[in-house]
């Protein structure tokens, strides 16, 4: 029987190898607000060119779906928006992997990384603003409710830098879809942070 999160499979490999890299995307937001039902994990990796031969080794095909190693290292060595997809061939699980690159967010975001264990896996999780930034994004591209579900969630119990997390917004200009769920958010006296290994 597969195991019921996906991060248990793409989790290990890049702890192993010593890649710099975080959870984003509905694992973090499960940590950080409640559980959701996910086959596929979001991923920020820091990664150079050289380092796609390392990836593919830990990655063997022979368990999983990648690209070529040429078009690893073509995104790798892209200042920005560098991706790829890994999917495990016995689950069918997939993990989005997005390349740091020099993005200043991802910068920020690597930076104050928080070690956890999710479903029993040590990994590294994004810091929550970066989560709502992203989620909120990924809600203007596709328009999908579960990423305002899992915002909703992550500010009834996560406590988060205020001053930051609006000032990325309005510079993003997400600030129209942020106002309403702000104004949502409710004070709780227990304010939850994601277990530490």
């Amino acid at each position: 029987m597969p195991p019921l999160n996906p991060i248990s499979i793409f989790a290990p490999p890049l702890q192993r190898a010593g890649f710099e890299w975080m959870t984003v995307g509905s694992v973090a937001a499960n940590a950080y607000g409640e559980f959701r039902v996910t086959n596929d994990v979001d991923l920020v990796l820091v990664m150079q060119p050289a380092d796609a031969l390392q990836l593919v080794e830990v990655f063997p095909e022979t368990e999983f779906y990648r690209p070529p190693v040429e078009v690893i290292q073509v995104e790798a060595a892209r200042s920005q928006r560098g991706h790829f997809n890994l999917i495990h061939h016995e689950t069918g699980f997939k993990a989005d992997i997005y390349l740091a690159g020099k993005d200043p967010l991802h910068a920020w975001a690597l930076q104050r990384r928080r070690a956890a264990q999710v479903s029993g896996v040590d990994l590294w999780l994004a810091p929550p603003e970066y989560v709502v930034i992203g989620k909120l994004e990924f809600y203007r591209e596709g328009g999908s409710e579960k990423h305002l579900r899992d915002i909703r969630a992550m500010l009834a119990v996560t406590s988060f830098d205020r001053s930051f997390l609006e000032n990325e917004i309005n510079a993003r200009g997400l600030a129209e879809l942020w106002r309403p769920l702000a104004g949502e958010r409710h004070d709780s006296s227990e304010m939850k942070s994601p277990p530490e290994t």
